[in-house]
């Protein structure tokens, strides 16, 4: 058995550090930097490409397939409610408080110390630990920009807090903006073309549609329309009105191929913002789902987003912490749940065969 007590606490000296450097989406430069120079400083050399950080095994090898252990460093703005300091890492009671404890600073600290404890071994496979920027923003400077410079990846571990449990399946993401024209006219006379009226069939028919393949993971694909604008003042009739719509895919649909059938019962103009969040899976036969299972872990499907939906690449999603406590005032990571990731991180991945 290792023992995780010299592990557990270089991540959390390590996460305590990363806490107090403010690392908003976009703005990870300071954090990035510190990362970077804490890595080259334990012996081990790093690529950088913007805020994006990683070191790959030092007995890397062509022949063998390559597993990525990914986190992202950057975090959401703090919310209204903190009544500790968000960039001020505080211990109390067995937690470590802090803006990104959690989400998801648990998993890159505990994700780089069996980075560490693996590459100094032979396995069967190659390691790269990669420290991403832009997560919480889907940004195109994050984890999209470095996969091209990195080896081809086999297997993709993502860290996110899951309790540990691995996630198999993870809902996509894609945003719509759908358009109705009208005709101006006054409110007064029986003039124009009330754009507001054109639309409502559009928007009831978000509100009922149901597409027919359900995941027994993810449940059905998921449609809300979030926001609506019309109108100049109250005596004109709007001549245009658009609504945003949040659909959220399961992995039994493309984004390219939900927007197709959506094509093809909307009446008004229809626009995606993109297709690059898709919805992912992983077999529940895969060998470190097994393992996981073996492990007395439950396998699930999470319907928030994360980077995996940006890997061409098999990838679970698994870390410590809880979802529920993600962008909350006082969030905070239990130092437990460090010690025991880094457990079974280990457990998970050494001597795995792909």
């Amino acid at each position: 058995m290792t023992d995780t007590s010299y592990y557990t606490s270089e991540a959390v000296t390590l996460l305590q550090a990363l806490i107090g450097i403010p690392s908003i989406s976009r703005e990870e430069d300071a954090a990035a930097d510190f990362l970077q120079t804490y890595i080259e400083e334990s012996g081990i050399m790093t690529g950088r490409m913007g805020n994006n950080v990683w070191c790959i095994s030092p007995m890397f090898d062509t022949s063998k397939p390559t597993i990525l252990l990914n986190s992202h460093i950057d975090t959401v703005k703090p919310v209204n409610g903190w009544r500790k300091q968000p960039f001020t890492p505080k211990i109390d009671n067995g937690k470590l408080f802090g803006l990104g404890s959690n989400d998801a600073g648990a998993s890159l600290v505990s994700l780089f110390q069996v980075y560490k404890h693996l590459s100094a071994t032979e396995q069967k496979y190659n390691l790269i630990f990669l420290a991403s920027c832009e997560e919480e923003v889907s940004g195109k400077n994050g984890i999209e920009s470095v996969l091209p410079q990195l080896p081809p990846i086999t297997l993709g571990i993502v860290g996110e807090p899951t309790e540990m449990n691995p996630a198999i399946a993870e809902k996509g993401l894609m945003v719509l903006d759908v358009t109705a024209q009208g005709r101006s006219g006054h409110a007064a006379r029986e003039e124009g073309d009330n754009a507001i009226y054109k639309i409502l069939p559009d928007i009831e028919w978000f509100r009922t549609h149901r597409f027919e393949k359900e995941s027994p993971l993810l449940g059905p694909v998921k449609m809300t329309v979030t926001q609506i604008n019309a109108g100049t003042q109250h005596n004109v009739i709007p001549d245009t009105c658009s609504i945003v719509v949040d659909i959220r895919s399961n992995e039994c649909y493309s984004n390219e191929a939900l927007f197709e059938e959506i094509k093809k019962n909307i009446g008004s103009e229809i626009k995606a913002r993109s297709f690059r969040l898709n919805s992912s899976s992983i077999s529940p036969d895969h060998p470190i789902v097994k393992r996981a299972i073996a492990l007395g872990k439950t396998p699930f499907g999470s319907p928030t987003l994360s980077d995996q939906a940006l890997m061409p690449f098999t990838s679970v999603k698994i870390g410590p912490g809880k979802s529920s406590r993600s962008h909350t005032a006082d969030e905070y990571i239990m130092i437990n749940e460090i010690e025991e990731a880094i457990d079974l991180y280990i457990k998970l991945l050494d001597g795995l065969e792909l």
